[in-house]
């Protein structure tokens, strides 16, 4: 699940989106190279997975490196999607790795590692209890030419997959036509996950390559609206808490009324998170009667 987290605003936030970026729907099937020469080796297959959290699909990303070839996020078990993957590797798929373990990303995984033989690689504490990588990563690991960074808050096993000459997989962390779906704990953490936003913002990459939409080509200035897009939404519903309580569901529909029922899952996940930061910052407390200022 990535996003959109909030396609439409609050009711009482205007629609501002300066930092989105959108792309006309990419053909699947097919390799497509990243932008730039300075991407040399670098190419995605959309996943036939396209949907309101999914945008236009799964970026599966083929990386080369010395050893042979990378996979990042198979994302769909569509039989034709792995065949293309198999095929573009030409027989050098070295590693499958995972950015995490939600559906869109991990499907696909271990029956692409049967066909090719190639482990697959995530983190070691897998968030999901039916899996278990055959190449378990913590932060700071060297694998397939990539290091590794552990950016929890979308998902409690969330890595992206950083290449020495600036270009960061940033998997759903950070991606250009949405912000991500952050869920309470134990699955995300919205506070971790404005951390670990500073984090790559401040790493200085040239270039993000997302697990859905287009390539991000000024990671500093979307990161950066990224970050003040959540700081507004915090504001938001800080501003909807009273010294009276207030039911979340009530908080819900002040704050989402015009939101596509198949958003309202959600949203509703990312309001909660919200809520729960606020608690730990000591500015809204929860009692039996609701939500209200602290």
């Amino acid at each position: 699940m990535s996003g959109p987290s909030d396609d439409a605003p609050p009711v009482s936030e205007p629609r501002r989106r300066s930092w989105r970026l959108l792309e006309p729907a990419p053909p699947v099937g097919i390799p497509l190279p990243a932008p730039g020469h300075e991407a040399r080796g670098i190419r995605r297959i959309v996943a036939p997975n396209p949907g309101p959290m999914t945008y236009h699909g799964t970026n599966s990303w083929l990386v080369d490196w010395e050893g042979g070839t990378a996979v990042i996020d198979p994302g769909s078990e569509d039989p034709a999607h792995l065949q293309a993957l198999a095929s573009a590797a030409g027989g050098r798929l070295s590693h499958i790795l995972l950015t995490h373990t939600h559906k869109d990303h991990l499907d696909g995984a271990e029956t692409l590692a049967r066909m090719t033989g190639a482990p697959v690689c995530a983190f070691r504490d897998s968030a999901d209890p039916a899996f278990s990588p055959q190449h378990p990563l913590e932060d700071g690991d060297a694998i397939a030419g990539l290091t590794v960074l552990h950016t929890p808050g979308h998902a409690s096993d969330h890595l992206c997959f950083a290449r020495e000459d600036g270009i960061l997989f940033s998997g759903d962390h950070v991606m250009g036509w949405s912000s991500s779906v952050v869920p309470p704990p134990p699955h995300g953490d919205l506070t971790v996950f404005l951390r670990q936003l500073a984090r790559v913002r401040d790493r200085g990459d040239r270039l993000m390559l997302s697990a859905h939409g287009p390539a991000i080509t000024d990671p500093a200035a979307l990161v950066g609206g990224l970050i003040e897009h959540r700081l507004g939404r915090e504001a938001t519903i800080l501003a909807l808490l009273k010294p009276e309580p207030v039911g979340f569901d009530a908080l819900f529909t002040r704050a989402y009324g015009s939101l596509k029922p198949a958003l309202h899952r959600a949203a509703r996940n990312n309001l909660l998170s919200h809520l729960l930061k606020l608690a730990g910052d000591g500015r809204a407390t929860q009692d039996e009667e609701g939500w209200r200022l602290a």
